[in-house]
C-alpha cells in the first residue's frame, strides 16, 4: 500500500517537475521577449522605432554644425512638435537613427535652446508679439537701450541710482517709468527659421522702429537744419533726435555730408514716463475792446500795447514713446514772474449821416484773436509731424476737465456735436466761419455725462454743446467745455486754424501766427 502511493505521488513529483521545466525552457528561448525601445513621433504622426536616442540626438547635433556656427552654440535639437516615448514592443522592425533624421530634416526646421518673449498689450488692435534671444540679457540690455532713447542715458541712470538733482527754481524730476505691456520671459527651444535676437544693437533697432528695418538715410547739405530736414522727412524734431542719437539737441551744428537716420520710429513696445516739471510759460495777452460813442465806427485806436505773461507753473506730464500725453495734471501757478498786460483798443460807436457813406458796426481791423482757454495752460503738442501724420493744429492742456473754451473772433458756427466736418477723430467738435473768411475748430470737447469715451473709441456720445449750428458768436463768447472726447490720450483742446472751410478746400494754418 505505501509502495503504490509513493509510486503515484513520484510519477505526479516528475510530471511537475517535468512541466516546470519545460515552461522554463519556453521562456528562456522565446525569440519574442519585450525590447526597451522608443516610439519617435512628429506632430502626432508615428515616424519610427529606434533602440538608442542618444544615437539620434547626437546625430542631429552632428549633422547640423551650421546652425551651431551661425548661432555659436553647442547643442542643436529636434523641431517642434518632436516626441519620443519609451516602448516595451515585441515588433522586430526598427528605423535607425539615420533614417529617423533624414525624415524629420526633410520635414521641419531644427531647434536651439534660447528664451521666448511674449509681449500682451491689453489693446485689443494690438495682437500678442513674440520675440526670440538666444540669452535673456540681450532683451534686458536692449529694453534699457529703449528707454534710454526717450529719456537720455543720463537722465536714465539718474532715476535708477536715485541721484536726480533736486529741482531749484524750473527743471524736472522723473517720477515713475515702465513698460505698459504684460511682458513674460520663459526659457525655450526655438526653431531656427524664426528670427533669433543675437546682438543687443538689432533688438534695440527692432524695438523702436518694429518692422520698418529698412535705414532710410539723408546726407546733410548746405543750409540744412535739424527743424528742416525733419520737416522734409515727415518727422518732427524729437523723433529725428530719437532716430539719431549721437545728435543731443536741435540746435546741434551739422557737418556737410553727415549721414543722419530719417526712418519713422515705429515701437514695438509702450515706454511710458511721467515727470514732475517746474517751468516758465509764457501766456498770451487779450485784446479788449473799449466803445467810444463820440468817435465814429471807422475809429479805431491803441492806447495800451499787449504784453504776455509768464507764469511759473508746476505740473505732472506723461510721456508715451517720447511724446507728451495731451492732459497736463496737477497744473498750479507756482508764481508770477511777468504779469499779463492786456492790448487795448478803443473803437467808435457813432454812426454817420447817410450823406457820410460809413454806416454799421464798428470795422473789424482783423489780428485781435482771442485766446481759446482759460489761463493758466500749457501747449503740449504743436503744429508738427507727429508719428507720419501731420498734427494740423495746437494742443492746449492744464485748465482742467469741463473748463471753458472760448470763440477765437465774431462768426458763425457750422458744425457744433459728434464728428461733423472735423471727423469723429475730433469726438465732440464746435467749427465756426469767421467773417474774414478763416475758419476755427475746437476739438474733443467734454459729453455731456462724466463719463469720456475711451481712447481710440470711435462712437457717437452725448456732447454738452453749449451752442449751435447757425448761432452767430461773438469773440471771446464761451462756446464749448474742454474734454476728451474722440482720439485723445488726456483732457486738452485741439484747436485750428483754416484758411477756407475745413478739410473741403480750406489750408490749415499754425494757429500760433494768430498772435505773433
Amino acid at each position: 500500500m505505501h509502495k503504490t502511493k509513493s509510486i503515484i505521488l513520484s510519477t505526479i513529483f516528475t510530471i511537475l517537475l517535468g512541466g516546470l521545466l519545460g515552461l522554463n525552457f519556453f521562456f528562456e528561448n522565446d525569440s519574442e521577449n519585450p525590447n526597451n525601445l522608443y516610439q519617435v513621433y512628429l506632430d502626432g504622426v508615428k515616424i519610427g522605432i529606434i533602440n538608442s536616442k542618444d544615437e539620434l540626438y547626437k546625430l542631429i547635433n552632428e549633422e547640423q554644425s551650421e546652425i551651431k556656427n551661425e548661432y555659436k552654440v553647442d547643442q542643436v535639437y529636434p523641431p517642434k512638435g518632436f516626441q519620443i516615448v519609451p516602448k516595451n514592443t515585441f515588433e522586430e522592425k526598427l528605423s535607425s537613427a539615420r533614417e529617423v533624421y533624414d525624415y524629420i530634416k526633410d520635414e521641419k526646421t531644427f531647434t536651439i535652446k534660447g528664451y521666448t518673449i511674449t509681449i500682451k498689450s491689453d489693446d485689443e488692435e494690438n495682437p500678442t508679439k513674440y520675440i526670440y534671444v538666444l540669452d535673456k540679457s540681450i532683451f534686458e540690455e536692449a529694453i534699457k537701450n529703449v528707454a534710454k532713447t526717450f529719456v537720455t542715458e543720463e537722465r536714465y541712470n539718474q532715476y535708477i541710482e536715485g541721484l536726480q538733482p533736486e529741482i531749484s527754481d524750473t527743471g524736472f524730476i522723473i517720477e515713475r517709468m515702465l513698460f505698459e505691456e504684460d511682458i513674460s520671459i520663459k526659457e525655450a527651444y526655438i526653431s531656427v527659421d524664426e528670427k533669433i535676437y543675437t546682438d543687443v544693437a538689432d533688438l534695440t533697432r527692432y524695438l523702436l522702429f518694429g518692422e520698418n528695418n529698412d535705414v532710410k538715410e539723408y546726407t546733410v547739405v548746405q543750409g540744412d537744419t535739424i527743424e528742416k530736414i525733419a520737416e522734409n522727412n515727415k518727422l518732427n524734431t524729437s523723433e529725428l533726435l530719437i532716430a539719431n542719437q549721437n545728435i543731443k539737441s536741435v540746435d546741434t551744428l551739422l557737418a556737410i555730408g553727415q549721414k543722419l537716420d530719417v526712418s519713422l520710429i515705429n515701437p514695438v513696445l509702450t515706454f511710458v514716463y511721467e515727470e514732475y516739471i517746474v517751468e516758465d510759460v509764457e501766456q498770451q495777452y487779450q485784446t479788449v475792446y473799449q466803445e467810444d460813442n463820440t468817435k465814429y465806427t471807422d475809429y479805431s485806436e491803441t492806447i495800451q500795447e499787449g504784453i504776455n505773461g509768464i507764469s511759473r507753473i508746476s505740473s505732472r506730464a506723461q510721456f508715451i514713446n517720447g511724446e507728451e500725453n495731451q492732459q497736463r495734471v496737477d497744473l498750479k501757478t507756482e508764481s508770477i514772474v511777468r504779469n499779463i498786460q492786456n492790448k487795448i483798443v478803443v473803437k467808435g460807436t457813432k454812426k454817420r449821416s447817410s450823406g457820410g457813406g460809413i454806416t454799421g458796426k464798428p470795422l473789424d481791423l482783423g489780428g485781435e484773436w482771442y485766446w481759446p482757454t482759460n489761463h493758466p495752460y500749457k501747449i503740449t503738442s504743436g503744429y508738427e509731424w507727429r508719428w507720419g501724420s501731420f498734427h494740423d493744429g495746437i494742443d492746449i492742456s492744464g485748465t482742467g476737465d469741463n473748463s471753458p473754451i472760448y470763440a477765437a473772433l465774431d462768426g458763425v458756427v457750422i458744425n457744433a456735436g459728434w464728428g461733423g466736418i472735423a471727423g469723429k477723430s475730433s469726438g465732440c467738435n464746435v467749427v465756426i466761419e469767421h467773417d474774414n473768411g478763416y475758419y476755427t475748430l475746437y476739438g474733443h470737447m467734454s459729453t455731456k455725462y462724466k463719463t469720456d469715451v475711451p481712447y481710440r473709441q470711435y462712437k457717437t456720445s452725448e456732447c454738452a454743446m453749449i451752442v449751435s449750428v447757425g448761432q452767430r458768436v461773438k469773440r471771446g463768447q464761451r462756446i464749448g467745455l474742454m474734454g476728451k472726447t474722440g482720439v485723445a490720450t488726456g483732457v486738452h483742446l485741439h484747436f485750428g486754424l483754416f484758411n477756407g472751410r475745413p478739410y473741403n478746400g480750406g489750408k490749415s494754418i499754425n494757429p500760433l501766427r494768430l498772435w505773433k
